[in-house]
């Protein structure tokens, strides 16, 4: 299930993106327009700041506004950013790969073949999926 931190991230990176230029926009603004708390968008909208995604102006017409083109931000970067691992397992997870403490082998292990093929798939879509293509709708 997608956390709320994720969800919340995406709404306020396509509020973003649907404004279409790089004037910073208030926290509280964001806040408001997609009902979600201004203490809470503040962390994410900071690790979004951390890893490059967003740009922050402090004082008097400050806020935040995407550094890149919306085209340019893959929804694989935002994921991994504020879900963690877009793998369901450990065992499939191609940048946190872990082998699971129950599975002797992996090669026979049935969940990992369906896990593989669900990973495959996730990562298709979201790989194919720019912030452009959600401020779209």
């Amino acid at each position: 299930m997608l956390s709320k931190k994720t969800k919340y991230g995406i709404k306020a990176l396509v509020y973003l993106a649907k404004k279409g230029d790089k004037l910073p926009v208030q926290t509280s603004t964001i806040s408001e327009s997609e009902n979600i708390s201004k203490k809470f968008l503040e962390s994410i909208l900071l690790t979004l700041k951390k890893n490059g995604i967003l740009g922050a102006k402090k004082g008097k017409g400050g806020g935040y506004y995407l550094l890149k083109r919306p085209e340019e931000i893959q929804m694989t970067t935002i994921m991994r950013l504020l879900e963690g691992p877009i793998a369901m397992v450990p065992c499939v997870s191609l940048n946190y790969y872990e082998r699971c403490d129950d599975c002797p082998d992996e090669d026979t292990c049935a969940v990992h073949e369906v896990m593989l093929k669900v990973r495959d798939s996730t990562l298709k879509i979201f790989r194919n999926t720019s912030l452009a293509d959600l401020s779209d709708y």
